[in-house]
């Protein structure tokens, strides 16, 4: 997907905020940032982290995919997200979700968004209509879902199996540590994070719905 067909994510929040009557003061208090930085995410001087992405639309009732979604024609220019950040790899995936990805997937054929966390996500494929991401997840030594330390939370359920490594889970208040065979299940609203602590990669296969159930 190049660069200039991604739409502007932060005009969008902008958008999506002041639908629903949201102060940016109150969405900063929300998702438990700082209102400067909101400010900065709406106005394209900053690109948010993929916790802070999921907590803002968490917050404001939308989806992700609804950020990068062909739609209406906004004021703004639209911001080009560059080659390789979280934002640009955000986009390929959710761009187009009426794009097949499959019915086979190659090794090296595999879409890859690699945060800045020390976690690569690798989609194995995907149905038009659907609404389940299907991931090879990939925790290196010493990654985590969150860099800040922070607990994301969004919509919908997550399935998780995990093949090889040790990765803890904090889920709410609990703590659970997951070795190759083990498996979670949880509704993800329920503030959650993973990391690896060990010195070699956890790796899983992971699925992600945003339906809410």
């Amino acid at each position: 997907m190049p660069p200039a067909d991604v739409p502007p994510v932060g005009t969008r929040i902008r958008q999506a905020r002041l639908a629903r009557g949201t102060s940016l003061r109150a969405l900063a208090r929300e998702v438990g940032v700082s209102a400067s930085l909101v400010s900065q995410i709406e106005n394209g001087k900053s690109q948010p982290s993929v916790s802070t992405l999921y907590a803002i639309t968490t917050a404001l009732g939308i989806s992700i995919e609804a950020l990068f979604e062909a739609g209406e024609v906004t004021t703004a220019s639209p911001a080009a997200a560059a080659p390789g950040t979280v934002l640009h790899a955000l986009a390929a995936f959710a761009a187009d979700p009426g794009r097949r990805i499959g019915p086979l997937v190659t090794p090296d054929e595999r879409e890859a968004l690699e945060l800045d966390s020390g976690v690569v996500w690798e989609r194995l494929g995907h149905v038009p209509g659907s609404d389940v991401d299907f991931l090879l997840v990939t925790y290196r030594p010493g990654g985590a879902s969150s860099s800040s330390g922070g607990l994301m939370r969004h919509t919908g359920t997550e399935y998780g199996c995990l093949t090889s490594g040790e990765l803890i889970l904090t889920l709410g208040f609990d703590e659970y540590t997951l070795r190759p065979g083990d498996a979670v299940c949880f509704e993800s609203t329920t503030p959650h994070r993973y990391r690896n602590d060990g010195d070699v990669p956890a790796t899983g296969i992971w699925f992600v719905s945003s339906v809410v159930q």
